[in-house]
């Protein structure tokens, strides 16, 4: 993105690095030099004469079967100082939204006006019931083409004015952003034009790139990683996706991203094609994507599988830097937490930054201190990481600390690894007295027989889990109080502060007792201590913190690839994950946990978009827990001893 002209000043204290001081990257005659000053380089070259370049760079797929290659369009920026005389890295960010996207793409209705859970015709034989100049489009350029980078940016196939269909995920949409990557280091070939044209040569680039993005932008680096291809030296996924099931999916159940109830692959495939394609060349490939996706079971399939890049972690090359939320219910924890297990397992050199925000980066100025007293802001953190992977610098930023975490009273900190060295994988008991009061939690010994059953019933679309129509209480409010609708277990006063880090689960023992089908949901909740005002309507919002939450369908009680139908009112064993957090638990709070069937969010919401995660069936269906053959493992640092109940 173009501004106006400005004037570049030195710092006094630099350093010139030559290609003699740098790690070993592509072959050049010669290198530029950058001048580097407190570990990271700096602005020295001219951006209001940068040279920019717009092609096509085409690629191994033919999306809308019209015999023709696709192409994908790209823009190109790089410093004209170094034109023919040195070779750069390049900074590179792929993206489906550039232009001409459909705002008014139909989303589904499904999830409101159903009166039963789709995947209800599924019974258990046992339960049969009748019934000119590129003007690149962001702002990489005029950061890092100062700093001696070439930036690319990149239109997704199918999208704005590269050719073909999108795929949403799958390998086609790998390849293009593969293909670039390729054309970068002279093994595929690059054009002047949509069809036909002048052949196009990165003469000037050396070959290395690092990736960037963020939502979308940030999967497209996760995607291309996983190929291994050459080149490709780091990926910083911003609030990326690294399994596209478990954005539309979780466990068997259809399940919404935040605040986008009725979206699912065949509507993003029409917003980032846009309305004309959609409706034309693309239309095949668009209603095929609708019947594939399958909101019927929801089960996990070859089709999903196409989309998941975590089984394919081991043949990731390039080093990872992964930046998410921990409250991002968009792109929901799972995505950021499964991928970093991976690049952990596999030994993959990385970095985390988990702040408490939402979906989005911590912000430029977002800052954290270093045992060394040391302060770097987020900006500057992502600038030494392109500065040590793509030209070598010896900065330190590997030796320092591998996770910064923004705690709840948004300060970050720095901590040696995620999930905290120490976290234990720590049991912790439902109990329940009475089948009318809310259970308990414990560490301690349960004889299950002697705790009680506890039943409740659904209310589908007409109760909100975190917020509600006025005068009526959410799902997770007044949690001393039995309603009928939810059941809550709780800790005693914690004693002292416990940290959670890692991943929760659950194994939760019940009965679907009236349907063939079920929404089963858990949530993790920070409670405030019992007679605290507001604690009865959450308000203020601080007396009730959701912390985590997971969801799962009745039927995928063992694979969430294949629908296993109950047999009502038989008592099953229901495990899954919460998503991952790292979040402290404050003295004198309660840990709670919520259990509840359709998960409708924030029902006070006049738009539809915003009612929670879940299917949202009529109310009526009727679940009973037995608390005494169930229980959660929390990841405590310090482990049952920190917990002290």
């Amino acid at each position: 993105m173009r501004s106006h002209v400005r004037r570049l000043l030195l710092p006094l204290v630099a350093i010139t690095l030559a290609v003699g001081s740098l790690a070993p990257a592509a072959a050049v005659a010669q290198a530029p030099p950058i001048v580097v000053a407190n570990g990271m380089t700096q602005p020295i070259y001219n951006f209001s004469t940068a040279i920019e370049q717009t092609l096509w760079v085409e690629i191994p797929t033919d999306t809308n079967s019209d015999g023709v290659l696709d192409r994908v369009r790209i823009q190109t920026s790089r410093p004209s100082e170094l034109d023919g005389v040195a070779k750069v890295p390049v900074v590179m960010e792929l993206s489906p939204y550039r232009q001409n996207t459909w705002g008014g793409v139909p989303y589904k209705d499904d999830y409101r006006t159903i009166d039963e859970l789709p995947q209800s015709i599924f019974r258990h034989p046992a339960d049969v019931v009748g019934g000119p100049y590129a003007n690149l489009p962001t702002t990489w350029d005029d950061y890092y083409v100062p700093r001696g980078y070439g930036v690319v940016i990149g239109e997704s196939v199918g999208t704005a004015n590269s050719t073909g269909c999108p795929t949403v995920g799958d390998d086609a949409e790998t390849q293009s952003a593969k293909a670039i990557i390729d054309w970068l280091n002279g093994r595929a070939p690059g054009f002047d034009a949509q069809a036909g044209g002048n052949a196009v040569f990165a003469d000037w680039a050396n070959g290395d790139v690092g990736m960037i993005g963020s939502s979308y932008n940030g999967t497209i680096p996760n995607q291309v990683a996983t190929t291994g291809v050459e080149g490709l030296k780091t990926i910083v996924p911003v609030v990326g996706i690294s399994d596209w099931y478990n954005y539309y999916r979780e466990n068997g159940l259809v399940v919404a991203p935040g605040t986008f109830q009725g979206e699912d692959l065949d509507v993003l495939f029409g917003f980032i094609a846009g309305q004309a394609r959609t409706l034309g060349e693309c239309f095949d490939e668009y209603q095929a994507m609708g019947v594939a996706q399958d909101r019927i079971s929801g089960d996990y399939s070859a089709y999903w599988d196409a989309r998941n890049y975590v089984p394919k972690a081991k043949h990731i090359k390039a080093s990872v830097f992964v930046v998410d939320g921990r409250n991002d219910w968009n792109v929901k924890p799972s995505q950021w937490g499964r991928w970093w297990d991976e690049l952990t397992h596999y030994k993959i050199a990385r970095k985390i930054w988990l702040h408490n925000g939402g979906h989005g980066t911590p912000g430029n100025n977002a800052s954290y201190t270093l045992p060394s007293g040391q302060v770097w802001n987020y900006q500057q953190t992502v600038n030494r990481w392109f500065d040590h992977w793509l030209w070598g610098v010896e900065n330190g930023i590997m030796e320092e600390p591998r996770a910064i975490v923004q705690r709840e009273n948004n300060v970050n900190m720095a901590h040696a690894d995620w999930p905290e060295p120490g976290s234990t994988s720590t049991r912790v008991n439902l109990t329940a007295g009475a089948a009318d009061a809310s259970g308990g939690l414990t560490t301690g010994t349960v004889v299950a027989p002697k705790q009680a059953r506890q039943t409740f019933v659904d209310q589908g679309r007409e109760v909100g889990s975190t917020q509600n129509r006025p005068g009526m209480p959410m799902l997770i409010a007044n949690p001393d109080v039995a309603t009928g609708q939810r059941l809550v277990y709780l800790s005693e006063p914690l004693t002292a502060a416990v940290r959670l880090s890692g991943t929760p689960t659950i194994r939760l023992r019940a009965s679907v007792d009236n349907r063939s089908a079920a929404n089963l949901t858990a949530y993790l909740v920070d409670y405030a201590a019992e007679g605290t005002a507001g604690l009865d309507l959450c308000s203020p919002s601080s007396t009730c913190t959701m912390v985590t939450r997971g969801w799962t369908d009745v039927q995928n009680r063992v694979r969430r690839d294949k629908t296993d139908p109950i047999l009502q009112g038989h008592s099953y064993d229901f495990e899954l994950d919460l998503h991952p957090d790292d979040y402290v638990f404050q003295p004198g709070r309660r840990i709670g946990l919520v259990v509840f069937s359709t998960d409708s969010g924030n029902r006070n919401s006049s738009n539809p978009d915003n009612w929670g995660f879940t299917m949202l069936p009529l109310p009526g269906t009727q679940l009973s827990v037995q608390p005494g053959f169930s229980q959660l493992s929390l990841p405590i640092v310090g482990g049952a001893e920190a917990l002290g109940f």
